[in-house]
């Protein structure tokens, strides 16, 4: 599994929990060992740029995501094909302001958003309320667990 981390954002961050997060997270929804993940964090301008050219929304967001082959999480014994899922795209200011509004760190928030991207690669969305409740659990639970691995 080739898990890329890149930090353009010029916010301090241990690339190594968040490829150990993403290692943990596809690992858990069996995605076949061979698959690729690009994880970037950036600045505001970046991340504003890609809001308005991506989602035709002004202004920074917290998380983007952009798949490539569409994978879906496979099951025990039976893993995804090999490909490549795609990239998250991180934006630590954004996430700095929604960490001190939940009263939690930054770096947990960037860690939650990590998982909400990686759930997105792999066909999850929250449009709807039993799909916000499905997420939103799966990624908790997912969280939740890896943390209390460390």
């Amino acid at each position: 599994m080739s898990i890329e981390v890149n930090n353009e954002s010029g916010y301090e961050a241990d690339e190594a929990e968040f490829a150990a997060l993403a290692r943990y997270v596809l690992d858990a929804m069996h995605v076949h060992p061979q698959t690729d993940l690009s994880i970037m964090l950036v600045g505001t301008d970046v991340m504003s740029d890609l809001h308005v050219k991506w989602m035709d929304e002004p202004g920074p967001t917290d998380v983007l995501s952009f798949p490539m082959d569409e994978l879906r999480p496979g099951r025990e014994g039976e893993p995804t094909p090999a490909g490549l899922l795609g990239d998250v795209v991180l934006c630590p200011e954004v996430a700095a302001q929604q960490a001190l509004a939940a009263g939690h760190s930054t770096a947990e928030e960037l860690l939650l958003l990590t998982t909400h991207g990686i759930l997105h690669l792999l066909g999850y969305d929250h449009v709807e309320p039993e799909e916000e409740k499905e997420m939103f659990a799966l990624q908790r639970t997912l969280l939740l667990t890896f943390l209390a691995g460390r």
